[in-house]
């Protein structure tokens, strides 16, 4: 089974960050334009949280508060739950379906170096089927 470092390393680990004083509206924006649904809130060097757009969703929307005034610090998760460049991809799977999640920060020696997502997971889970189904197929046509 594939672990989270194989992952990153055909995704790229870049990882878009924002700071927990940001203004929401930054981090919307920031989404959009990169099209990813969430990102990790930074302290300086250390994880402080995660925003996400559910976060935006539940937090500011239908409470009515302002994109320009509310700052990330006040919707994002905080001490969200992160994963290990060596956990594989089924511990991953369990660990968003049992907390409900859909984004994984990655952390190395106390430093984010990736952050993965469900649909990265889900992709990895098929490209593995994929590759059993072929070779299962060569097998019993060989």
């Amino acid at each position: 089974m594939r672990q989270v470092k194989h992952l990153l390393e055909s995704k790229g680990n870049a990882v878009y960050t924002i700071a927990p004083e940001a203004p929401v509206l930054d981090a919307i924006r920031m989404m959009a334009e990169r099209s990813i649904g969430a990102l990790p809130v930074m302290r300086g060097e250390a994880l402080a949280g995660i925003v996400t757009e559910r976060d935006y969703a539940r937090k500011v929307i239908l409470k009515g508060h302002s994109s320009r005034e509310t700052p990330v610090v006040d919707i994002m998760t905080p001490a969200p739950a992160s994963v290990s460049p060596a956990a594989t991809v089924d511990e991953c799977m369990r660990l968003c379906t049992q907390l409900r999640v859909r984004h994984l920060p990655v952390i190395e020696n106390n430093r984010l170096v990736g952050i993965v997502s469900i649909g990265d997971l889900v992709k990895a889970v098929i490209d593995d089927q994929a590759t059993e189904i072929d070779h299962l197929q060569r097998y019993i046509a060989g």
